[in-house]
């Protein structure tokens, strides 16, 4: 391929560099078209019909198409296949469909991802066209039209993820929070109520999301009621904040889970009552205690805090020792894990970014559809999540495993082995 580059490195489609970029994907998916049907005719090379001659043929291409991919819109021409099989079920012939390039393919997955990302952060699906121009150089296949569609697509996708089967799955540990974003739900104070867990494996999982108000009983109950009737079974830990009422709803659904309360949550709680010449020590102090380097000196670093400011500040301090036992749960489970394990992070982080991108967003339109953008958000930074430290304990802490100052001290016999 000749071009006719500018002094400034463009050419007439644009700049060098992505037309170089857009070339190699292009050549890249023809190749690897031509390999997956090449592969498909050799495995049927060998049924023929009764003259002897062969069912699945090569012949010829397709009409070139565009396909809008993360390197900007790519013309393609998928290789055709001529299959005379009939299929015995049906009586029609069978045919051939790429895996690579599926016929109603007009962009890649990437590109949908970045949709709810655009969504969010204020576009009108009228301002998607103009906008991704810029970056790929096409918008084909992402109309106003295309952009309505997958909206209601990602609304049943959110559905399906909240009726789906959870009695396959073992989660161990769950974090739970509620998080205010800007975002049109139905009451002004509603919140959106995650619960992640992390699966015997030790991989991390969004295992349900929806609205709640004011983070009520009622509403967790609810969720959690909703995950036990589908299957869910009781994790060991749960990991949130102060908010009475994920905790009230947790003792109702799951009376065996043990309570780890958030310490981001709890220090914040415990600065914002002193006043900010006390602040900077009290952090100090207040990190030794989840910082100790097992229980015993965990608690030890309690008295010492409530030494230091019980004089001037009884209510302050009755804060952490009120909730001792449940701030410091995570020291009874391996040490690998305690860093996962004594905050909401993983759902704080994950929140992180979305809240960004809804910062300056005056609404999602409904409330299905607000709650579907988050939905997508989460789901694509999924992929990204990685699994607990030492993720092969996770499975011990279900058997029953005891563990000491974050050591392994008891085995389950039928683990001994």
């Amino acid at each position: 391929m000749l071009s006719v580059v500018n002094a400034d490195g463009t050419t007439p489609k644009g700049s060098l560099i992505d037309e170089i970029v857009r070339e190699g994907a292009r050549r890249m998916l023809a190749a690897a078209l031509e390999a997956e049907v090449d592969t498909y005719i050799a495995e049927l090379a060998e049924q023929r019909d009764e003259t002897g001659r062969r069912l699945v043929v090569r012949n010829g291409f397709h009409q070139p198409r565009k396909v809008t991919t993360a390197a900007g819109a790519v013309e393609v021409r998928a290789p055709r296949v001529n299959d005379r099989r009939i299929d015995e079920s049906t009586g029609e012939r069978k045919r051939f469909s790429s895996a690579n390039l599926p016929p109603w393919c007009r962009k890649s997955p990437k590109i949908s991802e970045v949709l709810p990302l655009l969504y969010l952060h204020g576009l009108s699906s009228g301002d998607f066209m103009p906008a991704l121009e810029q970056f790929l150089g096409s918008v084909a296949g992402l109309s106003p039209t295309t952009v309505t569609r997958l909206t209601a697509q990602w609304q049943a996708d959110h559905t399906a993820f909240m009726d789906r089967d959870l009695s396959a799955t073992d989660y161990v540990y769950v974090w739970a929070d509620g998080v205010h974003l800007r975002i049109r739900l139905e009451e002004a104070k509603a919140a959106v109520l995650v619960l992640m867990g992390v699966r015997a494996d030790g991989t991390k999982e969004l295992i349900a999301m929806t609205d709640g108000y004011r983070e009520s009983c009622e509403a967790w109950a609810g969720l959690l009621r909703d995950c036990a009737r589908r299957g869910m079974r009781a994790p060991i830990l749960a990991v949130g904040d102060g908010a009475l009422g994920f905790w009230n709803a947790s003792q109702e659904v799951f009376p065996d889970t043990r309570h780890q309360r958030c310490w981001v949550h709890k220090t914040a709680n415990v600065l914002d009552a002193l006043p900010k010449s006390a602040q900077p020590a009290a952090k100090r102090a207040i990190q030794e205690i989840y910082n100790a380097e097992d229980k015993e000196h965990a608690a030890k670093a309690v008295a010492a805090f409530a030494k230091q400011y019980g004089a001037k500040y009884p209510k302050v301090v009755k804060r952490i020792t009120d909730d001792e036992d449940e701030l410091l749960a995570f020291f009874d489970f391996p040490a690998e894990h305690w860093i996962h394990l004594r905050t909401t992070n993983p759902i704080e982080s994950t929140f992180a970014t979305v809240r960004l991108r809804t910062k300056v967003t005056k609404g999602a339109g409904s409330r299905a559809a607000a709650l579907s953008m988050v939905f997508k958000l989460i789901e694509s930074a999924q992929a990204r999540w990685r699994s607990v430290n030492a993720p092969h304990l996770v499975a011990l802490v279900r058997a029953g495993a005891r563990f000491e100052r974050g050591r392994l001290v008891e085995r389950p016999e039928g683990l001994a082995a």
